[in-house]
């Protein structure tokens, strides 16, 4: 059996646009994928609201630095076959100053941490796909008051994030080719987007992604 880990935030974890609450498990799309790919493998939801690349929460929370909890989380679930990266959402929406390359660099030092890591087999690392977070849309107003970064940073993301996953050579998706964020807050997936995006990552990981 392969296991897989979802590393990621709201768009992972199942915030509903515009009530805050969370998708049924089922509904979320590392359970769709888990469904696509079947009883050879094993995908795990690590997806936690308001979390960064490698930043502390501007808002004070803790444990939103992605960078300080990958590790363990790493060695908490290995031996893993793949970990799948959507970070970079939260690093432009609230941090001033943050644009897509430096979303993409904090990606990158995650995909780093994951390549120097001994949680794949044998000691070895597990491989990586990488995953352009989708373009933020027009924010709901209960959003906005919130949000001091740029969101139109995330129209650049793909061409950044493709950046890393080449230098890198890990795996590739470019999540704004598949999905749009829900016009009711203009940030997150709906039910349809994540049953889109399961469908993209399951379709790239059976044709070979390394798993």
């Amino acid at each position: 059996m392969k296991t897989l880990l979802c590393y990621g935030d709201s768009n992972t974890w199942g915030y509903i646009p515009g009530s805050g609450a969370r998708l049924a498990h089922g509904r979320r799309w590392p359970d769709i994928l888990q469904a696509r790919l079947g009883p050879g493998f094993r995908v795990i939801d690590e997806g936690l609201s308001g979390r960064f690349t490698r930043h502390d929460d501007p808002a004070g929370r803790p444990g939103r630095n992605g960078a300080e909890l990958l590790m363990p989380l790493l060695e908490s679930h290995a031996p893993l076959d793949l970990v799948i990266l959507m970070l970079g959402t939260n690093d432009v929406l609230h941090l001033p100053g943050v644009d897509a390359r430096d979303a993409a660099a904090g990606a990158e030092e995650l995909v780093r941490q994951i390549d120097s890591s001994s949680a794949g087999h044998a000691g070895g690392a597990p491989g990586v796909l990488l995953v352009s977070p989708p373009r933020i849309g027009r924010l709901a107003p209960q959003l906005a008051p919130a949000c001091a970064g740029d969101p139109g940073q995330a129209a650049r993301f793909p061409a950044h994030f493709a950046a890393v996953a080449e230098r890198r050579r890990c795996a590739f998706l470019d999540a704004a080719r598949v999905v749009e964020p829900s016009p009711l807050d203009g940030v997150h997936l709906d039910e349809a987007g994540h049953a889109a995006l399961a469908a993209a990552l399951a379709e790239l990981i059976l044709a070979g992604a390394p798993a």
